[in-house]
């Protein structure tokens, strides 16, 4: 079996992965946003500890363009100096990513590239856009889901555009973390002509 690119997102009830103003961080007008309290737990020996560290045991990242510049680009660094890998429709001359990202304008060379990267590993996914590209070329094999119990009502969700195809979802883990449940599926795109 091929390693494993897998989403990582905190999502509300109702699907919503940033707040009104469109930009992560802002869910309910507080520092750090209430899709993100569980992180406040992420040295604990618990569940959101856990889930944690899973995330920083991938091996290269998978981001949308637009979540790569809302972080600052990460200054080119995610997480233990892995490649990241950002998916985007147009590169403009002189655009120069800095450290270990480099963009990528095609879907499944984008994953090619991660998978090799990451050695064998897991590729974590960052963004909305991202996840939908990946969903719709058959390239993204898992997700976990911080499932936050709240409705934010408005925003960015993460499922908006995907087409009208059915997409099976087959539970894996379920954990139980502070105010948060952490869900994990794997896609499975058997019978779906993928």
């Amino acid at each position: 079996m091929r390693n494993p690119i897998r989403l990582y997102m905190s999502m509300s009830l109702d699907g919503y992965i940033a707040g009104p103003d469109d930009k992560p961080g802002q869910e309910l007008g507080r520092d750090g946003g209430r899709l993100f309290n569980w992180l406040d737990d992420r040295d604990s020996d618990g569940p959101d500890g856990q889930v944690y560290r899973e995330a920083l045991a991938t091996r290269a990242v998978i981001s949308g363009r637009r979540t790569f510049e809302l972080a600052g680009r990460w200054q080119g660094d995610h997480h233990d100096g892995v490649p990241i890998f950002v998916l985007t429709h147009h590169v403009a001359d002189g655009d120069v990513p800095p450290g270990q990202a480099r963009f990528v304008t095609d879907v499944e060379d984008c994953a090619r590239q991660a998978r090799a990267a990451a050695g064998g590993l897991p590729v974590m996914v960052h963004g909305a856009g991202a996840a939908q590209a990946l969903l719709r070329a058959g390239q993204l094999d898992e997700m976990e889901i911080h499932l936050v119990p709240v409705l934010l009502g408005e925003g960015r969700r993460l499922f908006d555009h995907l087409g009208s195809d059915h997409i099976e979802l087959e539970p894996v883990r379920r954990l139980e973390g502070r105010g948060v449940t952490h869900l994990r599926y794997r896609v499975n795109f058997q019978g779906q002509g993928r």
